[in-house]
């Protein structure tokens, strides 16, 4: 979803520099895509018209598409064999059509290329562990990377083991459901390093509202409206969350399995002697015992309420019997 706006601003960079009047995207009109090109176009330079192949021209379908294909010598992976549209960038691959689009079929072993069958990978589990600093990924295994680097490694090991295959039916922004398979073995490595800090370093409130953020911040980003004000303030948020998300997490890979199995970090909340069962000194266990019944007092005055000659009918009180100050 967030690779669309990167080509479209790009697209309407070099239209810029050329002096174009047009962009043309090869987004289906069945599809998102075709949103978040055009979306972009219009938050960049509204003033560019746009050409929508498979919406102007005679293009109706996949085969349709092969066939302009080959009478214009236009070189595609694509075949009526293999008739998957796939989609590949450095975070992902996304497989949709052929039997995909039947979401009781079980996907072809020969599909996938980022991913090995779990069934395959290696029968030892592999451990990485993973450094970050202030939320971004810094090194693997105490070797440093930039970003590209450190993905590109993630993908290769995390592949290895069949990691990262997910098997989804979305709901497209135009109002119709789609099936796909997705392979993101780095991406689900990142996800759940990142996510097992955030539960260590981040406060409860916190902690909670972000993740409501992110169901927020995913659906702009399906949607297409990256770049919009709303967008720029949630990562406004976000950006002071990970203020203190520096720290190291260790995983276990195993057969298409990512297992959390440590964490460590100089701003961790947790701290051993405040959640031991032994006995401390930086908690009085009897201070419980008025926190629950203050916690609890809604609940005791609804069962009061409720139990037998206690809850009245719709009588007003009398206020008068009120004290004011």
């Amino acid at each position: 979803s967030f690779a669309r706006p990167l080509i479209a601003k790009r697209q309407v960079e070099i239209a810029e520099l050329e002096g174009a009047d047009a962009l043309s995207h090869g987004a289906t009109g069945k599809g998102n895509d075709q949103v978040r090109f055009e979306l972009t176009y219009q938050a960049l330079n509204p003033k560019l018209q746009v050409i929508a192949p498979w919406r102007e021209w005679d293009i109706r379908s996949r085969e349709d598409a092969l066939d302009y294909a080959a009478e214009f010598n236009v070189p595609v992976a694509a075949t009526e064999k293999s008739i998957y549209s796939r989609d590949r960038n450095i975070w992902h691959l996304s497989h949709e059509g052929g039997i995909l689009e039947d979401p009781w079929m079980e996907p072809e072993r020969a599909m996938f290329q980022l991913s090995v069958d779990p069934q395959d990978a290696p029968d030892e589990p592999e451990y990485i562990e993973i450094d970050f600093q202030e939320g971004i990924p810094k090194k693997i295994n105490g070797v440093a990377h930039g970003p590209i680097s450190l993905l590109e490694t993630l993908n290769q090991i995390g592949g290895k083991h069949g990691v990262g295959r997910v098997d989804l039916v979305e709901n497209r922004l135009v109002g119709m459901k789609s099936h796909g398979v997705y392979e993101t073995p780095g991406g689900s490595i990142l996800v759940e390093a990142h996510q097992a800090l955030e539960q260590l370093c981040l406060d409860k409130e916190t902690l909670h509202y972000k993740e409501i953020v992110a169901h927020k911040y995913a659906e702009l980003v399906y949607n297409g409206q990256w770049f919009t004000r709303i967008r720029e303030a949630l990562d406004a948020f976000v950006d002071v969350t990970q203020r203190t998300m520096t720290g190291t997490v260790r995983l276990k890979l195993y057969k298409g399995n990512i297992i959390l199995v440590g964490r460590r970090s100089p701003y961790s909340l947790y701290r051993e002697d405040f959640a031991t069962f032994g006995e401390e000194d930086v908690y009085n266990q009897q201070d419980a015992e008025g926190f629950i019944k203050l916690f609890g007092l809604p609940m005791k005055v609804d069962a009061l309420l409720n139990s037998e000659g206690v809850r009245r009918g719709p009588e007003e009180p009398d206020y008068s019997k009120f004290k004011r100050d």
